[in-house]
């Protein structure tokens, strides 16, 4: 268990490279069949070498049976959220309820708007857009027979939503600013952060800090936020530092077990920087083991899902 009450879980993130489907298939089909809970795929869309995140998601979910998946992070600017919503409730649906929703505020600004999405003035209108899109998102999800937003930046009018997602979809934040922390707390059902190579384990507990003091001045209790950790390295011969985390499965759980119990951490996925399927052996068979182990059976009653 993690220092906020939920299991840990523990995924893989792959990338969406067009060149690339035979070797991501490979190890999206490793993962499911090592028992990963978690597929993580990043959401470039004005990237010219990659797929659409969410089509790949469909294409990916018909050929395994068990793992979720999610986007790591959506990009929001691109995908307006009502038809973010119903695009990720109808992927949940097809997949028997194996899809949560990774949600970003956006960056690579000229990027965006070179595709065609919007130019927001500053950071923190792109705080307050994402704040609207998930008040959006969950009303498209409510299955009311109507409904009505009238924001600064998206706007409902009579929507009839629908379909609702097979399961309670959470809604993950992607956030490493003070601004969208306290988003997070607010409104979301996870953090995802962007550990060791854009966050450092030292910056953490402030962070965690923030969303906590957010989540409960709106009321809400910070053990209904997961905490998702995205992780880059390798893992084989060599010692912890530098890119990302470097080093033999016994250190990685180590890490990891640390930073489940002293971060807070519950949910671990892992960016290889070399991406095979004996990394992901590695990890599903060597690492996810012992830092299980470690934190010791879940309580009765508490499932991993």
């Amino acid at each position: 268990m993690s220092k906020y009450g939920f299991p840990l879980q523990f995924g893989l993130s792959v990338s969406p490279a067009t060149s690339r489907l035979p070797q991501l298939l490979e190890l999206v089909q490793a993962a499911d069949q090592a028992g990963l809970d978690f597929i993580a795929i990043q959401d470039h869309p004005y990237n010219r070498t990659f797929m659409d995140t969410w089509t790949l998601i469909a294409y990916l979910a018909g050929r395994t049976g068990r793992v979720r998946f999610f986007p790591d992070v959506a990009n929001l600017p691109l995908r307006p959220p009502a038809m973010l919503a119903k695009s990720a409730a109808t992927l949940d649906r097809l997949s028997g309820g194996r899809v949560e929703l990774g949600l970003g505020g956006g960056a690579y600004w000229d990027a965006i708007t070179a595709m065609g999405g919007p130019q927001l003035a500053s950071p923190g209108d792109a705080v307050a857009a994402t704040a609207e899109a998930i008040q959006v998102i969950r009303l498209a999800w409510s299955g009311e027979r109507g409904v009505s937003f009238d924001g600064r930046f998206y706007q409902l009018h009579g929507y009839q939503p629908g379909p609702e997602p097979a399961h309670p979809m959470g809604i993950w934040v992607g956030a490493a600013r003070p601004r969208m922390l306290r988003l997070t707390g607010r409104l979301a059902d996870g953090w995802v952060a962007p550990m060791n190579l854009y966050l450092p384990p030292e910056k953490v507990p402030a962070a965690q800090a923030i969303i906590d003091a957010a989540a409960r001045q709106a009321g809400r209790s910070p053990s209904a936020i997961r905490r998702i950790a995205n992780i880059s390295g390798h893992i084989g011969p060599g010692s912890l530092g530098a890119e990302g985390l470097s080093g033999p499965a016994g250190a990685w759980a180590e890490t990891l077990d640390d930073w489940a119990g002293g971060l807070g951490f519950d949910t671990f996925i892992y960016w290889p920087q070399t991406a095979s399927p004996a990394q992901v052996e590695r990890f599903a068979n060597e690492v996810v083991p012992a830092v299980r182990a470690a934190a010791g059976p879940s309580p009765a009653g508490v499932s991993r899902e």
